[in-house]
């Protein structure tokens, strides 16, 4: 197979049915046109792919900027957390020494309790003078002595504890400003980051989102212009085949076999092809014209007509597209023309080659076809040796 036909058959495989402009062989203005558009997208694609890329570098800073925050929080916590251990200890420490005054306090109150029980003139003088004797003097001196000790003592003890539960208190006290101070800090320094990071995160959706669209609409653009040179290739490419045809002497009227290939296997139903014929005798019954590269509704060319005739039957994409004469060779099965049914494509060529295909028909049966003919004669119900260079093989879709 000419490598030429490959390579387009390839290229055309790839376009969905509804990408085929609606205008018969597109001129090159407008083909001109679908560049300027697609230039005009791409532009404002590259426009939108630069300002996202800015936006998400921004948002990488913010991202590393609210981490290191966070870092310093999670170690802001861990202090605070080592903060609260030190106010429980102190408070431990608090509520000891409260313990401790309240045990001096006991002490003193039974020391004055004890000295009022014994009167209130008992002093040193007074149980020197009132002793009953050397020994009882002796006893007397000595519970003095012992009076006076734990007194002292307890009173040591009371002014002791006072210090230690005062000097608890404020450590505790600084400890909880320090976390709370600590606190507030912390997490606001991570509030503000986490906010900062959100709200750029918000803008590169929304830039994302735009980039998107315009990323489609740019591919849109592009399939666009691509199926409009494409159709246009297809059109010039047959309607010079069918010029050359005219003028090339000798055709047989049945071409031999030269060992031609085509699909192993067909994607048509017998009701597919039957619905197809139906479809192309509507079409010539209502004696619509023929116009170069046009698939319908009012107009057709000859591949044209084949392509609506199986869309309206139920092919579609990817299964079925919009292909030229020779193409359609390509893509459907060979069947003998003496195994003909009726929906089968019939094709005919200048040369007998694949490359010089440049009419093709619907078979209608009984040796007849359902055809756009050319431009001179529009479409027509007629025999399918009406015309030479009939190719030893039809096509079953």
């Amino acid at each position: 197979m000419n490598k030429k036909l490959l390579a387009l058959t390839l290229v055309m495989a790839l376009l969905p049915t509804a990408a085929i402009a609606a205008t018969p062989k597109p001129t090159q203005a407008q083909i001109d046109a679908a560049k300027k558009i697609e230039a005009e997208k791409k532009a404002a694609a590259d426009a939108a792919a630069k300002k996202l890329s800015t936006a998400k570098k921004t948002l990488s800073q913010l991202t590393a900027i609210a981490t290191a925050k966070r870092k310093i929080y999670i170690a802001a916590q861990n202090d605070l957390k080592m903060k609260t251990k030190q106010a429980d200890i102190a408070m431990k420490h608090l509520q000891a020494a409260q313990a401790s005054v309240s045990t001096g306090k006991r002490t003193i109150g039974k020391l004055a309790v004890n000295a009022y029980v014994m009167g209130g003139g008992f002093t040193d003088l007074d149980s020197l003078l009132s002793s009953d004797g050397p020994q009882d003097l002796a006893d007397r001196l000595s519970t003095l002595d012992a009076l006076g000790e734990n007194n002292s003592n307890a009173l040591d003890r009371f002014k002791s504890a006072e210090v230690v539960a005062s000097a608890a208190q404020k450590a505790a006290d600084k400890a909880k400003k320090a976390q709370a101070e600590a606190t507030i800090k912390v997490a606001s320094a991570k509030k503000a980051a986490d906010e900062a990071a959100a709200i750029q995160q918000e803008e590169v959706d929304k830039l994302q989102a735009i980039q998107d669209k315009l990323a489609k609409e740019l591919a849109v653009a592009q399939k666009t212009r691509l199926t409009l040179e494409q159709q246009r290739q297809i059109a010039l490419l047959e309607e010079a085949n069918a010029g050359r045809a005219l003028i090339t002497p000798d055709q047989s009227k049945i071409w031999p076999d030269i060992g031609f290939t085509g699909r192993s296997s067909t994607r048509s139903t017998e009701a597919m092809r039957l619905a197809a014929v139906e479809f192309a005798k509507k079409q010539v019954l209502a004696k619509k014209n023929y116009v170069w590269g046009s698939e319908g509704p009012t107009t057709f060319d000859c591949s044209g007509l084949v392509y609506a005739a199986y869309k309206s039957a139920g092919l579609g994409w990817p299964n079925w597209d919009r292909l030229n004469s020779s193409l359609y060779w390509v893509a459907t099965k060979r069947v003998p023309i003496s195994e003909m049914v009726p929906g089968d494509l019939v094709f005919y060529s200048y040369k007998g080659t694949v490359s010089t295909i440049h009419h093709i028909s619907i078979y209608a049966g009984d040796g007849m076809m359902w055809e756009a003919h050319n431009k001179d004669k529009d479409l027509l119900y007629s025999s399918i040796y009406s015309i030479k260079g009939l190719m030893p093989y039809g096509g079953r879709v």
